[in-house]
């Protein structure tokens, strides 16, 4: 009876934590779309999308500009925090996310590249790269890991911090040679001013289908966290499904990048926040780190519209300025475990 009434406490709870964030949500999401260089009213957003009239200048700004956008970077927002819960819990490492562990250096490399060597390219050969670059940098960082003796979380970064270096420093090379710096530095800084809905048409069923799939696999990562060899015999094919659960956190990198360039900290944050919320359960974890994601991304997004109007700031800049100070805790912690 105790044990029923402890599931049934902590479903309500998740399903209160679950509601609030996605009422945040669903307000940072208007917000992102009626603030910015000018004010929509909310009446005026919702008559450009059920009612839209093409000679109305705030109806094109809605759906043209502004819309696009705001999807756009909710879907990123959820795409890297979901990837950085995935990672945390395959490598046992509080530290871990795709800016930290190379993949987003490797997808910004991949994206140099691209712009080097083929300028007038498809958006589907943007994705290509990006995705063939997050598979070097997550490759590269993991073995140079396994070289070491001492395979700890912080020997992880510390491999993770060489191989970005090696990338970022590889990216800046192919912008000067290639002299393409400004539109190279555009997407290393981060930032979705640029994005319209050709981005978007990609971006929501390749991300939206990835979700899917973190979520139906979650409850398995739960099993992980118990030891690889409780999962095994719990039936937990424990090489396969983590060969697989790899592959989906390089797709949402890639795609990630290949639209916001290279923003790091949000997998570092969100899933400690969302640990600290529901508990260690993945199939809470999960979809809650999704929404919360998209929520950190949209307010830095909202953030960078804001601040120094009617310049923008980068919004991989805004990340960092809270995902710095949070990562630099998490060492101080593991260097006295």
């Amino acid at each position: 009876m105790n044990v029923m009434k402890k599931l049934q406490l902590s479903l309500a709870h998740y399903s209160i934590v679950m509601a609030v964030s996605l009422f945040v949500l669903l307000l940072f999401a208007v917000a992102s779309i009626a603030l910015g260089a000018t004010r929509i009213p909310l009446k005026t957003i919702l008559q450009a999308i059920f009612v839209h009239d093409q000679s109305v200048l705030q109806h094109l700004v809605v759906v043209n500009l502004r819309l696009p956008r705001m999807l756009a970077t909710l879907s990123i927002g959820a795409a890297f925090a979901v990837a950085g819960a995935i990672m945390q819990a395959l490598t046992h490492n509080p530290m871990a996310d795709t800016g930290l562990l190379g993949l987003n250096a490797g997808a910004a490399l991949g994206l140099a590249i691209r712009f080097a060597f083929f300028p007038n390219s498809s958006y589907t050969m943007t994705i290509a790269m990006c995705l063939a670059g997050a598979s070097l940098g997550s490759f590269l960082v993991q073995g140079t890991a396994r070289l070491g003796k001492r395979k700890t979380a912080l020997h992880l970064v510390l491999s993770g911090a060489a191989i970005n270096a090696l990338l970022t420093a590889l990216s800046q090379c192919l912008a000067l040679v290639s002299k393409m710096a400004q539109d190279i530095l555009f997407w290393t800084i981060g930032g979705v001013a640029a994005v319209g809905w050709d981005q978007v048409y990609f971006l929501l069923p390749g991300i939206g289908l990835v979700l899917m799939l973190s979520f139906l696999l979650s409850d398995k990562l739960s099993l992980l966290g118990l030891g690889e060899d409780v999962a095994q015999s719990l039936g937990v094919n424990v090489s396969l499904y983590s060969a697989f659960m790899s592959f989906l956190v390089v797709v949402m990198a890639g795609l990630s990048v290949s639209v916001v360039g290279s923003v790091g900290f949000v997998g570092l944050l969100v899933p400690h926040i969302v640990r600290f919320l529901v508990g260690q359960n993945y199939r809470q974890i999960i979809p809650l780190s999704a929404v919360l994601g998209a929520v950190l991304l949209l307010a830095a997004d909202l953030g960078a519209k804001m601040l120094n109007p009617p310049n923008e700031i980068p919004i991989g800049a805004l990340v960092s300025l809270v995902g710095v100070p949070f990562f630099l805790f998490l060492i101080q912690r593991e260097k006295y475990r």
